[in-house]
C-alpha cells in the first residue's frame, strides 16, 4: 500500500457537487492499494499513519500524533498512487490491484483507524471526486508499506 499523508486545518471530498466526508483538524490519506497487499499491509500504515508525530506539541515541535490530538482522518482511495512514470509520457498501472480486492483494504484500513478510535470519514471508491484540502504546514508525507522509499 502506499499513501500520501497530509496535515490538514480541513478537508473534505465531493461527489457529483454533494459532500460525501468532511473533517476538521487531522490527516487526509489518499490511498493506493498494490498488487500482492495484504492485511498485513493494511495494519501496518494503519499504525504507522496514525502514529506519525507530526502535529506540533506546546514547544511548536512536531511531536504529537493524530491519536494524541484526537484528530480526524479523511480516507480517499487513489490507485494513481501506482502510476508508473519511468518510461513514456503516459503512467503504467499495472502495480495497481484489481479494484474488488482494492477496495476490500481499502475499507479494512478505514475500520481499522476506526477502531482506534479515529473518527474517519471516506470518498466513494472508483469514483470521480473533489477533493478539497486545506493542507496545514504545509505538511505532505508519503508512507509505503513495502518501504520502496
Amino acid at each position: 500500500m502506499r499513501a500520501v499523508v497530509q496535515r490538514v486545518s480541513t478537508s473534505s471530498v465531493s461527489v457529483d457537487g454533494e459532500t460525501r466526508g468532511e473533517i476538521e483538524k487531522g490527516l487526509t490519506v489518499l490511498l493506493g492499494v498494490e498488487e500482492g497487499d495484504g492485511p498485513k499491509d493494511s495494519k501496518y500504515m494503519v499504525e504507522k499513519i496514525a502514529n506519525l508525530r507530526i502535529f506540533e506539541d506546546e514547544n511548536e515541535k512536531m511531536n504529537l500524533s493524530l491519536l494524541d490530538i484526537k484528530g480526524e482522518m479523511l480516507v480517499i482511495s487513489q490507485f494513481t498512487l501506482l502510476g508508473d512514470c519511468r518510461k513514456g509520457r503516459r503512467p503504467g498501472f499495472t502495480c495497481a490491484a484489481k479494484p474488488e480486492p482494492a477496495n476490500e483494504l481499502y475499507e479494512m484500513f478505514v475500520e481499522e483507524a476506526k477502531m482506534l478510535g479515529i473518527h474517519v470519514e471516506t470518498g466513494v471508491f472508483q469514483t470521480h471526486m473533489i477533493v478539497d484540502i486545506q493542507n496545514d504546514g504545509p505538511v505532505t508525507l508519503l508512507v509505503d508499506s513495502n518501504k520502496k522509499f
